[in-house]
């Protein structure tokens, strides 16, 4: 149970080497090589080269946001294994450095910088990317973060720094921009409203946005999703499927995840997940569903998956309960909250292949979970991020009740 619960918290990643490199500032002395301590005025960086430092990256994230009610914590334990590079595949293609800030011996800020050269090479770009960035409200101690991941990313060669973003599109991704006084979820980062600020004042720029809404579960199918899930069935062959336990989704696991691939090709910043991403991905996720909120659409003639829908009860609360940690009673709350009737379900995943997109494929998902929504009791959903340029995952939600709740950017700027 302690694994299985541990696999719905979102994953990131953590460079195998981190080889330390001087920053100075106009106001300091000059530093060797061979020093691990980097002075910007009052504020120190120092690049993580230790599991030690590492658990404290992890928890400045807690520390920082400790007592707010918006803010919804990982597990400290999955968020190391999930940097550790020895287990997660992503640093196949990915390299990574991860900094902390000091001032007067105390933590005041994290960044990490991350290259993709997978997805730098799909959008033809030359990217480097920060992510994992927390700072308190200081123009020092965040000019001095950021210079630290822009200097790392030029000497490799990079020309704009971008983010926040992860490692791949499962990782969290965007800045909270509005929504500040709104509830997070697993799948998404919360953040202080100083935090665009900086960027502005750094010069940073809009690169993508995505939107979020918070969607009304009806009280009946709207008659118009019916009528198109009867006619795509038909016209198409499909079939819905529903799993009752492990053993008899596992056979469609991978298919879940090469139809994700798909679907998700021509999205921002998306590189396509490796086979050994995938295998990572079906061993984190898929012992903890929720098996009634999940639906699959296949092709009947050939049992190809041609869309899915991943759901699950939120998991906010139970995670602010659990404070970072699963024990002692950890579990507690977030077994309640996946068992129990929640008035609140995540839109963790939802995918069609290309060939059936803008054919109401997604009338056959709503066709199937809203009574399963209305039998848990569940209020509304939680969409989590969709991108604004994305009108036809836009569209589907015309016929719902929907309040756009959260925006969230992604930033870019010449290094």
């Amino acid at each position: 149970m302690r694994e299985a619960i541990r696999s719905l918290i979102s994953t990131k990643v953590i460079p195998r080497h981190l080889s330390f490199l001087p920053y100075l500032c106009a106001h300091c002395v000059s530093l060797t090589e061979a020093q691990e301590t980097t002075i910007y005025m009052a504020v120190e960086i120092r690049q993580i080269t230790e599991k030690a430092d590492l658990r404290k990256f992890v928890k400045f994230n807690l520390k920082l946001y400790k007592g707010n009610p918006y803010h919804v914590p990982g597990l400290v334990e999955d968020e190391l294994l999930t940097l550790d590079p020895a287990r997660n595949p992503a640093f196949k293609f990915c390299e990574a450095a991860y900094f902390l800030a000091y001032r007067d011996g105390r933590i005041v800020g994290r960044i990490a910088g991350i290259i993709n050269h997978r997805a730098n090479e799909t959008w033809n770009q030359n990217n480097v990317r920060f992510g994992f960035v927390d700072f308190i409200n200081d123009n020092e101690v965040v000019d001095a973060l950021f210079k630290a991941v822009a200097d790392w990313g030029k000497a490799r060669g990079k020309d704009m720094l971008q983010g926040p973003m992860g490692f791949s599109d499962l990782d969290h991704e965007g800045m909270l921009i509005e929504g500040f006084d709104q509830l997070g979820t697993m799948a998404t980062i919360y953040n202080y409203a100083y935090y665009p600020k900086h960027m502005q004042r750094m010069g940073f720029v809009k690169d993508q946005d995505w939107q979020e809404y918070k969607i009304m579960i009806p009280e009946e199918i709207p008659e118009k999703h019916k009528r198109i899930a009867e006619i795509v069935r038909k016209k198409y062959g499909l079939k819905t499927l529903k799993f009752k336990n492990q053993q008899e989704i596992l056979p469609y696991a991978h298919r879940i995840f090469d139809t994700l691939n798909q679907a998700y090709s021509v999205l921002y910043g998306v590189s396509e997940l490796s086979r050994e991403q995938i295998d990572y991905y079906v061993r984190m996720y898929i012992p903890m569903l929720r098996y009634d909120f999940v639906t699959v659409i296949v092709r009947e003639e050939d049992d190809k998956v041609i869309g899915f829908g991943i759901t699950l009860p939120n998991l906010s609360r139970a995670l602010q309960k659990a404070k970072g940690s699963l024990f002692p009673f950890g579990w507690i709350h977030l077994l309640k909250a996946l068992k129990m009737k929640n008035p609140i379900v995540d839109l963790y995943l939802v995918g069609v292949i290309p060939e059936y997109q803008n054919k109401g494929v997604n009338a056959l998902l709503f066709d199937d979970l809203i009574p399963v929504f209305q039998k848990n009791g569940v209020r509304y959903a939680e969409s989590n991020p969709e991108l604004e340029t994305n009108a036809a995952v836009q569209m589907q939600w015309n016929y719902f009740e929907r309040k756009h709740h959260k925006t969230r950017r992604a930033w870019i700027k010449e290094i």
